[in-house]
């Protein structure tokens, strides 16, 4: 599978990732977020997720490897050594890697195509609705699983015979539960048909995510009759925000789990414009079904949940609260108190703009602070889909960001 020019490369940087790995300062942040998402620590920590950026800090023509697998763990590893060496968040780096067999991404296709019109390679899309009269929702099939052991437990092999020891290679069953039917809604329909339908024909609309709510769930069942849930009490990313690493969850096994031992997480942020009435009425309750089994819940993502709060905070063993750069933070902060995570998004246009204000930015993270303190917040910050190709952009945002904390916390 690989190349001895792939072994040689990796090698080399699975080294470097198991010495930084190996720092006392990734155990000491590793304990910090257990007791952060358990509601015991009071400093903010800081995450950052560079997501388009990666393609302009390491272009995919940097790539010394040939095997298309290898070149992906190529990325992973210099990925992480980037962070290490650019990014001084409260990430830990990790010496594992995780080869699903699985996974329940938004993505599985519902029986028809998903087609999109973009604009530029990293750009904006739109959708380009399959759906057209009612009836043609008929027309989507509940989703199959996708299931690969053999492929997984050879891609294993292959990575544990290069670098099997400097990395603990895991192959995994499914550690992120996320779910997003309105996404899915709006890859068939279109969002401004979504739009157009809550106010013509709300009950279709209901109709539809009950369907997609029972194939999800169908899903989940699956993965549980195969024995593939997996802890995610570790340093996965939970897709409200933040690291999974929890002192209120059962601690870490490689071993199947229940669904009451994981994080799961639901948002609908193509209901931003949409009324808490409408909300409440035609979505929230059929993520709440999906979320209701899981040990700890997060909720939201791009969507301002201001004044959705009252029946958001309904779902079950709910942990992170999503508040996205335009939600009222004191308000949130106010409702949420120290109860729940604040999951606070800055704005990423301070760090992809054109110029980077240095000044303002640090005014901005400072105030901000100060009307979210009333809360328990997170900083993480994401969508950051440039960074102008100065990657060290990220370094100064970090620590302006402690700056700022210092300003308002006094450490």
């Amino acid at each position: 599978m690989f190349t001895a020019n792939d072994r040689l490369v990796l090698k080399k940087l699975a080294q470097q990732v198991h010495d930084i790995a190996a720092l006392p300062r990734q155990q000491a942040l590793r304990d910090m977020w257990r007791k952060h998402t358990a509601l015991k620590h009071g400093i903010p920590p800081v995450f950052v997720s560079p997501e388009g950026s990666w393609a302009e800090i390491i272009p995919d023509d940097s790539l010394q490897c040939e095997d298309a697998f290898a070149r992906e763990v190529e990325l992973e590893l210099r990925r992480r050594i980037f962070r290490h060496e650019y990014i001084p968040d409260d990430t830990p780096i990790e010496d594992h890697y995780d080869i699903p067999v699985t996974s329940l991404w938004c993505g599985i296709p519902w029986g028809v195509p998903i087609q999109r019109r973009p604009s530029t390679s990293r750009g904006a899309w739109h959708h380009v609705p399959f759906i057209e009269e009612p009836e043609d929702w008929k027309k989507l099939k509940k989703p199959v699983l996708p299931l690969d052991m053999e492929g997984a437990e050879m891609r294993a092999e292959a990575l544990r015979e290069t670098v099997g020891d400097l990395l603990k290679v895991h192959v995994t069953g499914v550690k992120i539960f996320d779910f997003h039917i309105a996404h899915i809604y709006c890859d068939y329909r279109g969002l401004d048909n979504l739009f157009i339908d809550l106010i013509d024909d709300p009950e279709m609309v209901k109709d539809v995510f009950a369907f997609l709510t029972e194939g999800t769930m169908d899903l989940i069942k699956e993965v549980q009759q195969l024995n593939l849930v997996q802890s995610n009490n570790d340093y996965t990313y939970h897709y409200t925000g933040g690291l999974g690493y929890c002192d209120d969850l059962p601690a870490y096994t490689d071993q199947p789990v229940g669904l009451d031992q994981v994080w799961g997480a639901a948002e609908a942020q193509e209901y931003s414009c949409v009324s808490p009435e409408m909300f409440c009425e035609t979505i929230l309750p059929f993520e709440k079904q999906l979320l209701e089994p899981f040990g700890l819940n997060g909720y939201g993502c791009c969507d301002d949940l201001t004044e959705k709060l009252p029946e958001v905070l309904k779902i079950k063993n709910l942990r992170r609260v999503a508040a996205c750069p335009w939600a009222d933070l004191g308000k949130m902060a106010q409702r949420l108190k120290k109860d729940y995570i604040l999951t606070w998004k800055p704005n990423p246009a301070w760090l992809a703009g054109e110029t980077f204000d240095a000044e303002g930015m640090e005014k901005y993270m400072t105030e901000s602070l100060l009307a979210a303190k009333a809360g328990y917040p997170e900083i993480i910050l994401r969508d950051t889909h440039s960074c102008r190709s100065d990657p060290k952009r990220f370094t100064q945002f970090v620590a302006l960001t402690r700056r700022a904390i210092e300003k308002v916390y006094g450490e």
